[in-house]
């Protein structure tokens, strides 16, 4: 079956390229850093360095935040600017990036390669970076019309209960997330046939994307509703794993970070091994149509 060959060749795939899993990561946390290291130092103006373990020990404490004074301002600007810098360069890093891994999770990639992951995202930078900002774009597009714009009119209505506005929030939400599987699947189709390809030729490749994801999709809609699933279940067991540490102590701090970072790199993994799955599936189809053919 192919979901299932295509499932087995993203494992091996996203493994075979481990590296740059790394090197996503390394980017990463490069990237929180500069945010922050400048954050760290206001705490460190307000509280001590004596006092932050001590009172963020049981969690965030609003008292910590009324004791910073001046350093307030300072702190909210660096979280906001600092946020807005991860959302920009964070995108346009995985932009980057992202030619890399699909390019390692080419069937004829061969042995992980350094020099060709970067090669390969520096040749597709723009193409993958017009691929997802207009896959960004239609998902707000599609969240404010399937479900902001219809809960509005549904809540302010006067014969509307409580009962009816849950209903349409859970109808919505629902239709918005096959919505957004599709649109996943749109995404990752056309970044696979992309390094597929010698020129860049992102309106193409976003074609190819909608093509094969309706042409397929009784193959790719079960396979990326599983990958996503997984994903998700990951990200909440992580949620409940690391908000259930609670460190006391400089060497718990550090321990801490440790285990987080793990994780985040078995986090892109699974990503990367979505990554595979998809181009996978794509070559296997590809290959049935030409055979048919």
């Amino acid at each position: 079956m192919k979901v299932i060959a295509s499932v087995r060749s993203g494992i091996s795939s996203s493994f075979k390229a481990l590296k740059g899993v790394v090197v996503v990561w390394l980017f990463s946390i490069l990237l929180v850093s500069l945010v922050a290291m400048p954050m760290r130092s206001a705490l460190k103006a307000g509280l001590g360095d004596s006092m932050i373990t001590e009172k963020l020990a049981k969690g965030i404490d609003i008292e910590v935040l009324a004791d910073l004074g001046s350093n307030f301002k300072s702190l909210i600007s660096y979280f906001s600017s600092g946020l807005l810098m991860i959302l920009i360069t964070g995108f346009l890093i995985n932009s980057f990036l992202a030619g890399g891994l699909f390019n390692s999770m080419k069937a004829s990639s061969g042995i992980f390669s350094a020099g060709e992951f970067f090669r390969s995202s520096s040749k597709n930078f723009w193409s993958f970076f017009v691929i997802s900002l207009l896959i960004c774009t239609i998902i707000l597009l599609m969240l404010i019309l399937i479900v902001v714009i219809p809960v509005s009119v549904v809540a302010q209505s006067e014969i509307s209960s409580e009962g009816s506005v849950f209903k349409t929030v859970f109808i919505t939400v629902l239709i918005f997330l096959i919505v957004l599987t599709l649109l996943f699947l749109v995404a990752d189709y056309a970044r696979a046939w992309q390094v597929s390809k010698e020129k860049n030729a992102c309106f193409k490749a976003l074609g190819f994307g909608f093509r094969q994801t309706f042409r397929t999709f009784l193959s790719s809609f079960p396979l990326m509703l599983v990958l996503l699933a997984v994903q998700m279940l990951y990200g909440w067991l992580v949620l409940i794993i690391l908000s259930g540490i609670k460190p006391q102590t400089g060497a718990g701090i550090l321990l801490l970070f440790l285990l987080s970072q793990i994780l985040f790199i078995v986090k892109i993994l699974l990503k990367t091994w979505r990554y595979g799955s998809v181009t996978r599936l794509m070559e296997l189809n590809i290959s049935t149509s030409i055979t048919q053919q």
